[in-house]
């Protein structure tokens, strides 16, 4: 008989994989209509570990927009701006860097639950201080002022909502109207 060997996973990584299960059940059913216990099963735990784990459900979600958030920081930290580009060349790096975020189908999509949760108090401040703290995060990195960096965030946004619909990305549904915006964008001799 072949003997198994069962690896014990840390706190850290147990703690990591109900937060990416979380990720999904919220992308997939939005706040308010996930339960802890379809988390609990998707990690393979129990859901009082998920609430031992992160306290409240509330709790879980915020974790989940602070990973989404902290995504979107790091893909902008991250994006290739030459020493010596001018506004308009980081802007399109920023750019490119936030479809390696689009295409991580469901940290879009949570973001606009997180969104959409807004009138919850701590949510609603949560969203509003990381949602802040990205769209200063694009001037900061390219120079943009007021405007450009408005319509860089304004793009985005519509971005992750075309994506959320499935008319943007990876195996998007094409529609005219949809091709139309895609392409506009594409072609926009400034940076949106």
């Amino acid at each position: 008989m072949g003997e198994t060997t069962r690896t014990r996973m840390t706190a850290a990584e147990r703690s990591a994989q109900v937060l990416e299960a979380a990720v999904e059940a919220f992308a997939e059913s939005g706040y308010a209509a996930t339960k802890t216990d379809e988390i609990a099963r998707r990690a393979g735990v129990s859901q009082p570990y998920v609430i031992r784990l992160f306290g409240t459900k509330q709790q879980l979600f915020l974790a989940c927009l602070h990973e989404v958030c902290s995504r979107i920081e790091t893909v902008f930290r991250n994006a290739e701006i030459a020493p010596d580009s001018d506004t308009a060349e980081a802007l399109r790096a920023l750019g490119i860097g936030y479809e390696t975020f689009l295409a991580e189908r469901e940290l879009p999509l949570v973001l606009l639950h997180g969104a959409a949760a807004s009138a919850d108090p701590a949510i609603g401040e949560h969203m509003r201080e990381r949602f802040g703290r990205i769209y200063r995060l694009v001037g900061e990195l390219t120079g943009a002022d007021t405007e450009q960096s408005r319509r860089f965030v304004a793009t985005g946004m519509l971005l992750t909502i075309m994506t959320a619909m499935q008319v943007a990305g990876t195996d998007a549904i094409s529609l005219p109207w949809a091709t139309e915006i895609l392409d506009d964008i594409a072609t926009a001799t400034e940076p949106c």
